[in-house]
């Protein structure tokens, strides 16, 4: 016998759960020389986010239960982990702390050591002066703060870098450990309204200094800066009204390859490719 019933609220026999059962999420891939890299989010484990490497032919995780990747910076999260050429960098979800583990099978040890509600993520790896330069979050005054930080992979201790704007992202060194290039923006922007690209340079004692905004602005978006030589950085703008590819060196900034397509996407979380 056939029964109406309002729309929606038909019963059936495929539940949520019997959809995502067994079904293991893939995200965050990265490689280094030797290796791949990718979080697996497991149903089957509550939703944890395991870290995962491929190497010699042989999957092995890196992050074992109770460790769950995942970063709360901005909420939208992303960029939670670094694979260098011997350890990986990550944040365990439960702390916000950033852990480090080696390649070789042992245990992840602590690098920082603060509260949950100050948080990092989208961190890279500078190598001369042995510390991460990576977003920082914590509570401010009237909404959280955030900034650039350098943490020192030895001791854990952070030091502020760059602040002075409402939201901050993709802080890159070039290849010779010169410079650093990153994003930030300002209420009532989102990422994908409008950021602004800085270049800076590292003095002696590893602070920023000549810090100059290049590109962007609060009606161009700019995403997914990366640098291609230690003098050239590539990023995708929308200043043409499609995220397109630039270049940017000491001489000027020039669209790669004008197009009617987008070669990049709205920066949801960190790392968004």
């Amino acid at each position: 016998m056939s029964r109406t019933v309002p729309y929606g609220s038909w019963p059936s026999p495929i539940s949520a759960d019997l959809i995502t059962a067994g079904v293991t999420g893939l995200a965050a891939l990265t490689s280094t020389a030797d290796a791949l890299f990718w979080i697996e989010s497991r149903p089957d484990e509550g939703g944890r986010n395991a870290l995962v490497m491929f190497r010699d032919g042989r999957k092995s995780e890196l992050t074992p239960a109770p460790f769950n990747v995942r970063t709360r910076v901005h909420e939208y999260g992303g960029g939670a982990y670094l694979a260098t050429d011997q350890h990986v960098f990550f944040v365990n979800f439960a702390d916000q702390n950033i852990y480090c583990v080696g390649l070789d099978g042992s245990a992840p040890v602590p690098v920082t050591n603060t509260d949950a509600e100050t948080r990092y993520a989208d961190f890279v790896l500078d190598a001369t002066r042995g510390r991460l330069i990576a977003v920082g979050e914590r509570p401010g005054e009237r909404e959280r703060e955030n900034c650039l930080v350098a943490i020192d992979v030895a001791s854990g201790a952070a030091t502020d870098v760059h602040r002075g704007h409402d939201f901050y992202a993709a802080p890159r060194i070039a290849p010779d450990g010169k410079r650093l290039c990153f994003l930030s923006w300002d209420h009532p922007n989102m990422p994908w309204d409008g950021t602004q690209l800085h270049v800076a340079q590292f003095d002696g004692a590893g602070a920023l200094i000549d810090v100059t905004i290049v590109a962007g602005g609060v009606a161009e978006s700019i995403v997914q800066p990366e640098w291609l030589t230690s003098e050239r950085i590539v990023f995708a703008s929308d200043l043409n009204g499609y995220w397109n590819l630039y270049s940017y060196d000491d001489s000027d900034i020039y669209c790669i390859f004008p197009d009617e397509a987008e070669y990049g996407g709205p920066a949801w979380g960190f790392r968004s490719k």
